[in-house]
């Protein structure tokens, strides 16, 4: 389509076209039921199997056993951050958090802020990712979990390797989920928002290994237990409908490209693009993080001219169809987010551009 741009946004972000196109065709009138999923009971017979298919195709897509729960949960994954203390940290007071980023630093203040824990920051770097040996130095294993965030977005910092420890490892995988292959039983629980990879905003997804679903403090709020999630099959109150079916057609979308062994190698192949024409521009395009950790999803960038001149090359790159390119608010410079979603004619369009900035800026 002509009209659509390259939308680089870190989210709410692109979504595949082909689902898109699914949902128009079916926004007045779902299936012959005559009514939009909007507007349909979240107990009645369509969203049942909306849910229940959505939950399936998860499984497959990751690989799934039995004993994890998956949970279909309100709200951005910001609530997490609460959650997770809440519901892991009953009996065993310390908890052990890795920064390397915004987003994880944000979840250890969160937990001090709670003061039900105490709060162990085991590393904090926003350039790079700890080695095995580091964790293995600082771990606890007395400890109730170790966090991290696999992938930080205003950063663009990637773990390549889920860290060892000998207690539940916890990860938000908000904006690299279904990005690549992963091992999910390496994990106590991953969570993700849906707004980068996988849907609309409103929607979080949580993967939990059932035995750590127990009991809570008295005070934690009923909408934040896993265990009452888990017992109404995420259906405690009204959940978030029309983004649990989009998230659904992403699953099968996803599915239909090879699934995560196919999309992860797309994915690479998109990100190689952006890094081999920063790497080959003799320094006028720079990558803040160390080339071991970069993402593959959100790859922040600076160029020589510096953050005066940042909305000139903007508006140079919306002239060709590529938007939404600004940097973090907090650091600056320009990010491009190239999500599962994101054609990989938009990452060449986005690479042309660069180039042609640079030959007429030098």
């Amino acid at each position: 389509m002509s009209d659509r741009v390259f939308n680089f946004s870190a989210g709410p972000a692109v979504l595949p076209l082909e689902v898109l196109k699914e949902a128009q065709s079916n926004f007045l009138n779902h299936q012959g039921t005559g009514a939009n999923i909007m507007e349909q009971s979240h107990r009645g017979p369509v969203f049942d199997k909306i849910i229940q298919e959505a939950e399936a195709d998860l499984r497959t897509l990751i690989g799934i056993p039995d004993d994890y729960a998956v949970l279909f949960v309100s709200g951005g994954a910001s609530f997490q951050f609460s959650a997770i203390p809440l519901n892991l940290c009953k009996d065993n007071k310390k908890v052990q958090y890795i920064q390397t980023g915004t987003w994880s630093k944000t979840a250890a203040e969160e937990a001090k802020r709670l003061g039900i824990c105490d709060v162990d920051v085991i590393f904090n770097d926003t350039k790079r990712v700890p080695t095995a040996e580091e964790i293995k130095a600082k771990v606890d294993p007395e400890a109730a979990y170790l966090y991290y965030c696999d992938n930080e977005t205003i950063q663009g910092v990637e773990f390549q390797e889920v860290p060892e420890a000998p207690i539940p490892v916890i990860a938000d995988m908000s904006s690299n989920f279904l990005s690549r292959p992963i091992d999910i039983k390496k994990y106590g629980m991953v969570y993700a928002c849906a707004q980068k990879n996988f849907g609309p905003a409103g929607l979080t997804v949580v993967v939990i290994r059932k035995d750590l679903i127990k009991e809570t403090f008295p005070f934690c709020p009923n909408l934040l237990r896993y265990s009452v999630l888990e017992a109404n099959r995420s259906m405690k109150n009204t959940p978030p409908t029309y983004a649990i079916y989009i998230a659904g057609l992403v699953f099968k979308w996803i599915m239909s490209k090879g699934g995560l062994p196919g999309i992860g190698e797309l994915n690479r192949t998109k990100a190689m693009m952006i890094y081999d024409t920063i790497a080959q521009s003799n320094g006028f395009w720079n990558v803040p993080a160390e080339e071991t950790c970069r993402s593959m999803m959100n790859i922040p960038f600076t160029n020589t001219l510096g953050q005066d001149r940042a909305k000139e090359f903007m508006a140079f790159a919306k002239e060709r169809n590529c938007v939404t390119l600004a940097g973090h608010r907090s650091i600056g410079g320009f990010r491009a987010s190239i999500y599962n979603s994101m054609p990989v004619e938009g990452v060449e369009a986005l690479v042309q551009a660069m180039k042609d900035y640079q030959q007429a800026n030098q």
